[in-house]
């Protein structure tokens, strides 16, 4: 899935939303099905299910 937004979105913070080299843009690392897909193009999945939250801060603090 790839997005090319300029507004932010929950997309941007999440984790698996990374910068891909080749196509030169951001991308979603997460393989939608054809359904998945479609309601994701559609704007009916409002929440992902894949969504995680990229704060280094909890690793960190994990860590301590």
């Amino acid at each position: 899935m790839r997005k090319n937004q300029q507004s932010q979105s929950c997309c941007d913070t999440c984790v698996n939303y990374v910068y891909d080299e080749d196509y030169e843009c951001y991308c979603c690392e997460m393989n939608l099905d054809e359904d998945e897909m479609a309601r994701f193009m559609a704007d009916s999945m409002r929440d992902c299910p894949y969504y995680q939250l990229d704060n280094e801060y909890l690793v960190v603090r994990h860590q301590m």
